[in-house]
């Protein structure tokens, strides 16, 4: 009976069950580590008015959580090498659920700007976590595809903020809301701890990292995460308040934007990760900048004909958004063993900065009311995003050939 069980248990078909359980897992992780922020994004319109914010202090909600993100990334890189994948999944649900239920009962400002600081943690955790969950229970074959997947994670985070939840917000409140997706949380904790295989014991784990400073390739790829990141947090953050302000939609048909965005950014981060193969990972990031430069001018255009707006939300998704997707597979592809936890950490700490940077210079723009002023900045942070993956490219190729010679 026992040897049944056994060969019931490690039977492909058991084992592709549990595949896709992780790789859904994984990309609930991938979700709710930036769904607070993906929630104001598209919540944004009903809380300026509830809270009192300016323009500038909803741009500033990003650089508190992306700059706590940005400094914590390689501790939690380091952490996740340690302790394992499922502790710290664990805890990110945890800290995420806890984040979120402080935002629905922030009063003003001080408390939503503290509850998106502590939000920073889990966004933090996320990559290497993640990363590091698929380099343990993935056969390499299967790593490209279950990388895009979780990371479209992310993006289903956006389609969730922007379109059921502010949907029930339009009937419960945003800050009902923001409390369900807590809930939701806590319980994706619980599945955490029951789905995952146990961790080595920390003492077992990989030694950690010496430095946090990134070297080679996975510094190059942190420079283009960070304009990448720059271009991409501005367009979460504004583009439903566009929408509203610009655009005279309503508050749930601008949140649809970011809905819109989201599924965009899922098919295309599942798509180009599943050709991004080594040899073309590398170019695939400079192309997608480049795709991400006339998506923002689809954004712009939407000032003139509005139906533009929605295929420059679509754009974005496929381009701008998937180019993180790549870097992650270039990173798993490249790292060294026992390092993927870390340089995972260093190049998510580069897109993290760009996201708490791009906002609050978009935010000054568009408080004046300046909307076409900050989609030009947004293309310029895109094309220099593309001028560092070119470049980068064009060394690595001269530095392979040299040590083939």
């Amino acid at each position: 009976m026992a040897e049944r069980k056994t060969a019931a248990a490690t039977a492909p078909g058991a084992r592709d069950r549990e595949s896709r359980t992780v790789t859904a897992l994984l990309t609930c992780a991938m979700a709710f580590s930036m769904m607070q922020l993906f929630l104001i994004g598209a919540l944004g319109p009903r809380m300026v008015g509830a809270l009192d914010l300016s323009p500038a202090v909803l741009g500033l909600t990003a650089t508190v959580g992306f700059g706590t993100a940005a400094v914590l990334s390689p501790s939690g890189g380091r952490m996740v090498d340690r302790i394992g994948p499922r502790r710290t999944l664990v805890f990110l649900f945890l800290v995420s659920a806890l984040a979120l239920a402080l935002i629905g009962a922030a009063p003003g400002a001080g408390l939503l700007l503290g509850a998106v600081a502590l939000g920073g943690i889990p966004q933090a955790l996320a990559n290497p976590a993640t990363n590091k969950a698929i380099l343990a229970t993935v056969r390499p074959d299967r790593r490209g595809a279950v990388t895009g997947l979780k990371q479209s994670g992310v993006q289903l985070g956006a389609f969730a903020a922007g379109l059921p939840l502010a949907a029930l917000a339009g009937g419960v409140g945003w800050r009902g809301a923001v409390w369900t997706a807590a809930g939701v949380a806590l319980l994706a904790g619980v599945w955490a701890f029951r789905a995952l295989p146990a961790d080595p014991p920390a003492a077992s784990a990989a030694p950690a990292p010496a430095s946090y400073v990134p070297r080679g390739m996975v510094a190059w790829l942190a420079g283009f995460s960070l304009f990448l990141g720059a271009g991409i947090a501005s367009v979460n953050t504004y583009l439903a308040l566009y929408g509203v302000d610009r655009l005279g939609m309503g508050p749930t048909l601008a949140g649809g934007l970011v809905a819109v965005l989201g599924v965009a950014g899922v098919l295309g981060r599942i798509g180009w990760s599943k050709v991004a193969g080594p040899g073309r990972a590398e170019w695939l990031l400079g192309l997608l900048a480049c795709g991400a430069v006339g998506a923002v001018a689809l954004l712009a255009g939407g000032a003139l004909a509005v139906p533009l707006v929605w295929a420059g939300a679509v754009a974005i998704g496929v381009f701008a958004v998937s180019g993180n997707a790549v870097s992650m597979v270039l990173v798993m592809q490249r790292a060294v063993p026992g390092r993927a936890g870390t340089d995972s950490a260093l190049v998510a700490a580069g897109f993290f900065a760009g996201f708490a940077v791009g906002p609050p210079l978009f935010g000054l723009l568009a408080g004046d009311g300046r909307y076409g002023a900050g989609w030009s900045l947004v293309a310029a942070e895109f094309a220099v995003a593309g001028a560092v993956a070119f470049l980068w490219c064009v060394r690595d190729r001269r530095a392979r050939a040299g040590r083939a010679a």
